[in-house]
């Protein structure tokens, strides 16, 4: 084999190498990303139900708008606090101002036809009295007042509707709060309904957490529960506010709110343990229980996808135990602080970006 046919197997291999190297980045390019019902495990013993939950504000806001155009300024960012009706984002309304500038214009031409039509149906009335015009002379012009005066009332709507859009290029605080997130920055293009900002209710807040069906008997508007914040290694009190009546849109899950007041340190999305007495206090040791829906068999092996800090879903394989209706204990390789995949929109497999259903 010369020098000349050498160099060209290698330029050929050297390209082949490549082209899969590029159709294996094409492929993951394509991966999309996955939705997933997602919930924590319950931890249960003779005497206790625990469930994880996560803490929220008593009250958050999406700030959007119904106009598109550009953003022009944003007068504020994370962390600044906010009060009611204060200005937070102006987007770009040149062509509005040109719109209201039309309407203005359409309502001084309605609003002299009508001056104009009413003078004639006045002049007409006076000539009909001294019976100089007939009754259907009298009649047109008065049908002509009528149409004139509901042209007018139609240019003033169309001004009323002109203002109102107005609204929605100066957008204002709709509570007082903080600032949580700025999904856009100035210069972007805003969309109606696009997220700009996010806003949460400074004060009080909630505990937000998913109950299965087989305990939310023990749960009911008013239940006294015990909260453990580990990130703060603190313990407190709280009132369940709020329950679902329904989980027919949550995976068999019931939502709850806890009601913990205004705790200082404490942040919204901090992680919360749930804990709920049933019975006697005793030394049992604590059961993880996860729902039947989530158990993958692969042979003779058991487990579980669960979704990581990256929200990218990993099988986990476990040991299970005992069956209670529709939940199963876990006896090793998942704790219950971990999230666990029930239902996905897609096929599942280790290392798939997982969008997690709220």
């Amino acid at each position: 084999m010369n020098r000349k046919n050498l160099l060209l197997i290698i330029g050929i291999t050297s390209i082949g190498v490549l082209s899969s190297c590029h159709s294996s980045s094409k492929k993951e390019n394509d991966e999309k990303p996955v939705s997933a019902q997602i919930y924590y495990p319950t931890l249960q013993n003779d005497n206790e139900i625990f469930i994880s939950g996560q803490v929220s504000a008593k009250q958050t806001a999406i700030v959007s708008t119904r106009m598109m155009g550009y953003i022009d300024r944003i007068y504020v960012k994370p962390g600044n606090k906010v009060n009611q009706g204060q200005l937070l984002v102006v987007i770009n309304s040149n062509d509005l101002k040109a719109k209201k500038a039309q309407a203005i214009a359409m309502l001084t031409e309605a609003a002299a036809a009508v001056k104009n039509a009413r003078r004639d149906y006045e002049r007409f009335r006076v000539l009909y009295s001294q019976k100089s015009v007939s009754s259907k002379e009298l009649e047109n012009v008065e049908l002509n007042k009528t149409s004139m005066e509901a042209k007018l009332q139609m240019a003033r709507q169309q001004l009323n509707e002109v203002n109102s859009m107005f609204a929605y290029t100066n957008i204002r605080a709709p509570f007082s709060g903080v600032v949580t997130q700025k999904m856009v920055d100035e210069g972007s293009t805003a969309n109606p309904g696009m997220p700009i900002l996010s806003i949460e209710q400074a004060g009080e807040l909630n505990i937000q957490a998913s109950v299965p069906e087989t305990y939310i008997q023990y749960f009911h508007v008013g239940s006294k529960v015990n909260v453990d914040i580990k990130s703060l290694n603190r313990q407190m009190s709280g009132t369940v506010t709020e329950q679902s009546p329904s989980s027919s849109m949550t995976g068999g899950q019931y939502n709850i709110k806890i009601a913990i007041g205004n705790k200082k340190g404490l942040k919204a999305g901090m992680y919360a343990g749930i804990h709920i007495r049933i019975g006697n206090t005793t030394d049992a040791e604590p059961q993880i229980m996860i729902n039947r829906a989530s158990i993958i068999q692969r042979d003779q092996l058991t487990g579980v996808y669960v979704v990581d800090s990256n929200n990218t879903a990993l099988l986990r394989w476990i040991r299970i135990g005992k069956v209670t209706g529709d939940q199963v204990e876990v006896l090793s390789g998942l704790n219950e602080r971990e999230r666990v995949i029930e239902k996905a929109s897609g096929k599942l497999y280790n290392g798939i970006r997982i969008i997690p259903n709220k």
